[in-house]
């Protein structure tokens, strides 16, 4: 079964630092570009960061760069997002999506093979 986990979520102070995860099985994540979108309580799914195939190329939302990291690992069919000096305006799900097609700036072209179940993120004091 085709399937995207993440995982790595959860609360943290403002400042602090969290690792998102995203695993995927039944499929090989080399031949997809990869994107981490969010979704904040009453606002709309936004990109915030992408990852060409090989890795070699990466790309950010203003609202992040320079705090946050998206990174691979092919051998091990995985994708992380490093989110340092987190903030209040961070909080929401975050979920990886597969494309087929590569990154145009922050987000992956459609169509979106594969999106993950979500993991939430806290930012609070």
């Amino acid at each position: 079964q085709e399937q995207f986990v993440e995982s790595g979520g959860g609360l943290v102070q403002p400042g602090g630092s969290l690792r998102l995860s995203c695993a995927a099985s039944g499929f090989t994540l080399d031949y997809y570009a990869i994107g981490w979108f969010r979704q904040a309580p009453g606002k709309e799914r936004e990109g915030v960061s992408c990852i060409s195939r090989s890795g070699g190329s990466t790309n950010y939302a203003d609202s992040v760069k320079g705090r946050f990291t998206i990174s691979r690992d092919n051998a091990k069919n995985t994708v992380y997002l490093q989110m340092n000096s987190l903030k209040p305006d961070d909080t929401a799900v975050y979920y990886c999506a597969a494309s087929s097609s590569y990154c145009s700036g922050y987000k992956p072209r459609e169509p979106y093979h594969f999106w993950g179940q979500g993991t939430q993120v806290t930012v609070s004091a």
